[in-house]
């Protein structure tokens, strides 16, 4: 009889996969730990973003290195009916007279979900997705005992946010809540056409986890993380600081989240939440893509003392963007004489202080990931000024990063 799984492998076979995808799929690293520690928290999440952003390759990419997992996935539609999702009328039985329903390969059976254009679901279908999402439930059509679904968590996404009181429901059901845009540094785009029309070198095998020990993992050994007061203290300091911004996240959702700090501290192979888990309430504690900035800064704040000076940064980053975009159309020298008196220095000076705050995050074991991603903001806007400004080829660009 075998025993328990390992969790310090689960953990540590997690975290590989999470480095095989966040190599794999550009710019989106951030997006893939986040997804990873959804899962492990059971709880379910939202990609919001434009289409053509790789969400549904990304999710079946994840959910594909789970081996013995059963996956479904769908594209919803105000038309699709709950029995599509949950488990079409067997039509040979319905001939003998009874009325079943087959639920292989359907929802019903699905240990993980990937439900594309969830708020288009149809008002027929509603109350049975959320019964799916919140209880792990489905309701027969002949109206017996409910089926307990084996649903561990449920990756979503969608073009856009929910406009009616239907779609807001599941909306709030969703903890996590990811937006994702095109890819901003014009050297990982070559890359991206390159891998187009490249013949690939044969991948290494791919890292997988066990169903059993991932569910273990969600079930044991998250739930088993501690939780210092500390981290209870700073939860409440920054729920007050966000109730100031007049963003006031429900009870419900700040008590959740809690699960997910314990996923983000198993996650990095560590027996208690510290304050660098925190960081991944930037993706739950806001309604709008527009609150998300606000809670960013007020999370990374909370997080460690470099955020601070990480986040002007990115402000003064974001503001020589918005002005290459509106030099758009202007002469190549007007764009030059920009580039020598205005973008290359601040953006040189801004490298170089994110490059020793790192490094300072970094020695005193405090959490870089705020760091990582102003840099990557930094070599994207970089990029698009030598491309766009100073007509360099993108090969050349990546060349100097």
């Amino acid at each position: 009889m075998s025993g328990a799984p390992d969790a310090r492998d689960t953990a540590r076979r997690l975290r590989a996969i999470r480095d095989e995808l966040s190599e794999r799929f550009y710019e989106r690293a951030d997006v893939v730990r986040t997804l990873v520690v959804a899962l492990l928290a059971g709880q379910h999440s939202l990609v919001l973003g434009p289409p053509g952003t790789a969400k549904s390759e990304l999710a079946r990419e994840l959910t594909g290195r789970i081996e013995g997992a059963a996956y479904w996935e769908i594209l919803l539609s105000k038309f699709t009916a709950p029995t599509r999702m949950f488990g079409p009328i067997d039509v040979a039985a319905l001939a003998r007279g009874e009325y079943r329903q087959v639920y292989d390969g359907r929802a019903t059976t699905a240990h993980i979900a990937f439900i594309d254009e969830i708020f288009k679901c149809s008002t027929a279908a509603l109350n049975e997705t959320l019964g799916y999402l919140n209880e792990r439930i489905y309701h027969p059509e002949n109206g017996g005992a409910p089926i307990r679904c084996p649903l561990i968590a449920a990756i979503t996404a969608s073009n856009e946010l929910p406009s009616g009181e239907d779609s807001a429901a599941i909306y709030d059901r969703l903890l996590v809540r990811i937006e994702v845009g095109y890819l901003e540094d014009p050297s990982n785009f070559a890359a991206l056409v390159r891998s187009a029309v490249g013949r690939p070198a044969a991948p290494a095998p791919p890292t997988t986890v066990e169903l059993a020990a991932l569910q273990h993992a969600v079930t044991e050994a998250v739930p088993a993380v501690d939780v210092p007061d500390t981290i209870v203290d700073a939860m409440v300091t920054l729920r007050a600081a966000l109730r100031r911004k007049e963003l006031v996240a429900s009870d419900r959702r700040w008590r959740q989240a809690v699960r997910l700090l314990q996923a983000s501290a198993y996650l990095d192979g560590r027996t208690a939440v510290t304050e660098t888990d925190l960081s991944v309430l930037t993706h739950v504690l806001w309604d709008s893509p527009a609150q998300r900035p606000v809670v960013e800064r007020e999370v990374l704040h909370l997080v460690n003392p470099d955020a601070k000076e990480a986040l002007d940064l990115a402000d003064v980053i974001d503001e020589l963007e918005a002005q290459l975009d509106a030099m758009a159309g202007q002469s190549r020298e007007a764009l030059s004489e920009w580039v020598i008196k205005k973008a290359h220095n601040q953006l040189a000076m801004a490298g170089k202080r994110l490059e020793k705050l790192r490094e300072e995050a970094a020695g005193a074991g405090r959490s870089t990931a705020a760091i990582d991603r102003v840099t990557g903001r930094q070599r994207a806007v970089r990029a698009r000024v030598l491309t766009e400004a100073l007509g360099m080829d993108a090969s050349m660009v990546q060349a100097q990063l």
